[in-house]
């Protein structure tokens, strides 16, 4: 027999419950960059990424489909995902958020491939992709991008996880 849930969690079945289960399950914190086809820089935090293929080498992530910064990033095919370091917090928030400049003062390069910004500060690797499809699932779409590159930065910093609406250090 399941032990008795919680008594702060909500009844089965409710989208709070969803997401109160779901935060106890540590997600990697990426910022998913690209230029759309007007050359405006568009980015966006994501806590869904994954690696989905070794051959060929596919990568994963899900934005919401409200998402302002996705389309942007869809319409020119390609993209980046800068993988955030640990203590990254601000830089999470700044691209969380809709609305207004969120490169403004970041320091960026384009990437070899896409050309789209790879962040010069607080991430550990960058991974360059074609956008390869893009997949309707409920109110996300699963995104699937191809690597053409990829690098690390550093090897002294952890990446950045969120877990239970934080984002917490890991150990060494």
């Amino acid at each position: 027999m399941p032990p008795s849930p919680a008594p702060d969690v909500p009844p089965h079945g409710a989208p709070e419950t969803f997401r109160h289960v779901l935060s106890h399950v540590p997600t990697r914190v990426v910022v998913v960059t690209g230029v759309g086809d007007d050359g405006t820089k568009a980015g966006m935090v994501i806590g869904s990424f994954t690696s989905i293929s070794l051959n060929p080498q596919l990568v994963g992530f899900y934005p919401t489909h409200t998402s302002t910064s996705w389309p942007p990033i869809r319409e020119a095919g390609r993209f980046v995902v800068n993988v955030l370091a640990q203590g990254q917090d601000d830089v999470a928030r700044r691209f969380s958020r809709t609305g207004g400049d969120t490169f403004e003062g970041v320091e960026v390069a384009a990437a070899p491939h896409s050309g789209a910004p790879i962040l010069r500060h607080g991430i550990v690797a960058w991974i360059d992709c074609e956008l390869d499809r893009e997949i309707e699932l409920g109110d996300h779409f699963l995104v699937v991008g191809r690597v053409v590159d990829l690098d690390v930065v550093t090897s002294d910093d952890h990446p950045m996880v969120f877990s239970r609406g934080a984002y917490p250090v890991l150990g060494s």
